[in-house]
This record gives structure tokens, C-alpha cells and sequence, in this order.
């Protein structure tokens, strides 16, 4: 166990290795809104754009508290939406009405979901741009891939320097990701899908890194799901995209990574099982309890740790 500085983090990597980075962008998918009947204050946080024709979205309404169908909300004067049906677990389906691009009239009036602990005013710099990584690029997630935060330009430039290929893959986060494990037994929870694309230049990339001798180190859990699920049984890397629910957890055998850079994750959280899958538990706890120790933070903002 070593305890460094993540700008050191190459001195752990050599020449031939491919860092694979997620490189979504969270959307400002937070909408604040009145309910036209009673002018009553709305949240709406949009989830997943649902398949068909106009803008049906899974949302989360006033965080869980009950609105009825046919209620009609107005966010701005160019955007209404209506809750048209139920989701999944306490989830509301809105069909929004926007009058020009829906995405264009979001970015200007939505929000970044920030993690409650991160403390910031709505129109400060971290509320859209802040809370990104320096990969992000392809719109869609509704939480950072927080392990991508550890990284500046110019380490990125160090580390190509060295010879380190830098591979983009996109996983859209969800929520679905940080959900708590409420089973008794682990292998009874579910994941919510999640999309997923990678490109054929990435699986080439990782491909041709592996056959050379070179190492797979994945930046974060959501590049481990998208990677474990496009790897074949000889551990070959096939390009494609579509949506995945693996739900990694211990007796999963990996084949598509050599490496892991993660942060430090809460109990019960599918994210914490999958890095005691990937390195064992009482290893994980020791690295745990050493971080704690020596007053390192977590969560999204937190520190992180290289397991190879």
C-alpha cells in the first residue's frame, strides 16, 4: 500500500498501457417549475429520455412526494410539461412541450444536479461547468464519473508524453448507480440500465494495447460495466452501444481490466461491492481504514486510490 499524490499516478503506469476514460457530460437536468393549477413549487429531476416520438422523460418529481397525473407544470414560457403516467419505483413520466430545441431550452434553465454535500449557489461556476470532468463531451449523464475528476491537462499530457493512451468510451450515469443496496441478500438487486457506446477506434485501441503486453487500467466503475459488458469469453474488447445493467459484485471474474483508478464509496453501494470484486474485501477494507487514518476525503470531490 502506497500513500502519494494522483499527480504521481504515472509513475505507476509505463509505456504501452491504455487509461480508458468515460467522457459523458451531466446534463442540467434539474428543472424548477409551478404546477399551473395552484402555482405550487415543482422539481423535476429528468432521468431517461423515453423511446418514441416528442420528449417523454422518466423524472423524479419534488423528491418523491405525490403528483398526481394529469398535472401540468410550466418551467419557463417556452417549456410545459404534463405527468402523463407512473415510472418505476415512484418515478413520474412527463411529456414536455417546448416551443424551440428542448436541449437548447435546458441548458439555459436547468441545473446540475449537485450531490447535496458539495455547498455552492446555483450561479456560481461549479453549478455547469465545475462539476464535469476534463473528458466530458457527450451529454446524457445525471452524475460525474467522479474518478475523471482527478485528472488535469496536464497530467493527461504527461502521461501521453510516457507513451499512455488515453481511450474515451461514454456510460450516461444514472441514478441507478448510486441507489443503496436495501436486499439482504446482494444478489438480489438490480441495476437500472444505463447507455452505453464504445467506439470502434477505443476497442481497437485496447485491443492491440493487450495483445503488446500492455495494461487496461479503467478510470472509474461505470468504465468497468461498459467494458466487462462489451468483452467477449477470451477477453477481446467489440465495439458497440446500447444499454447495460451488469451489476458487478465478489465472484464476478473479470476480463476486461488489469487496473482500477476508483474513489472511496459509501457502505452498501453496488460501487463498493464492485471494487471488493475486483481486489477483495479485507484488501479494500485495510485501504478503507488506512485512508480514514490519514484524513482523506470521499465522495465526489474526495480522494482516490490506483488498484493494479
Amino acid at each position: 500500500m502506497i500513500h502519494t499524490i494522483f499527480s504521481h499516478v504515472g509513475d505507476f503506469l509505463q509505456k504501452g498501457d491504455v487509461l480508458v476514460i468515460n467522457d459523458t457530460r451531466v446534463i442540467p437536468a434539474r428543472l424548477c417549475g409551478h404546477k399551473e393549477e395552484t402555482r405550487g413549487r415543482v422539481e423535476v429531476l429528468l432521468l431517461k429520455k423515453l423511446p418514441g416520438a416528442g420528449e417523454e422523460w422518466e423524472c423524479l418529481v419534488n423528491r418523491g412526494k405525490r403528483v398526481k397525473e394529469g398535472t401540468k407544470i410550466r418551467f419557463a414560457p417556452d417549456l410545459e410539461g404534463e405527468v402523463v403516467g407512473n415510472g418505476t419505483e415512484g418515478k413520474k413520466r412527463i411529456s414536455f412541450e417546448a416551443r424551440g430545441a428542448f436541449e437548447t431550452i435546458i441548458r439555459r434553465i436547468g441545473h446540475v444536479p449537485l450531490p447535496p454535500y458539495i455547498r455552492g449557489g446555483e450561479d456560481e461556476p461549479l453549478d455547469k461547468e465545475g462539476y464535469q470532468t476534463i473528458f466530458a463531451r457527450h451529454e446524457g449523464a445525471v452524475a460525474a464519473p467522479t474518478a475523471g475528476l482527478h485528472f488535469t491537462p496536464e497530467l493527461v499530457r504527461g502521461l501521453e508524453e510516457k507513451g499512455v493512451a488515453i481511450v474515451p468510451l461514454t456510460l450516461h450515469v444514472g441514478l441507478g448507480s448510486f441507489q443503496p443496496i436495501r436486499h439482504e441478500e446482494v444478489e438480489e438487486h438490480r441495476l437500472e440500465p444505463e447507455f452505453y457506446k464504445l467506439p470502434p477506434a477505443a476497442a481497437e485501441a485496447i485491443n492491440a494495447a493487450r495483445a503488446q503486453g500492455g495494461r487496461v487500467c479503467a478510470v472509474g466503475t461505470t468504465v468497468v460495466r461498459a467494458l466487462e459488458t462489451a468483452v467477449d469469453g477470451r477477453g477481446g474488447i467489440h465495439p458497440g452501444e446500447g444499454l447495460t445493467d451488469l451489476y458487478v459484485y465478489p465472484g464476478y471474474r473479470f476480463k476486461a481490466i488489469d487496473a482500477l483508478i476508483t474513489n472511496f464509496h459509501l457502505p452498501r453501494s453496488t460501487l463498493l461491492l464492485l471494487v471488493f470484486a475486483f481486489a477483495g474485501r479485507d484488501v479494500i477494507l485495510k485501504a478503507y481504514q488506512a485512508a480514514i487514518a490519514e484524513g482523506y476525503g470521499f465522495y465526489s470531490y474526495g480522494d482516490g486510490m490506483l488498484i493494479m
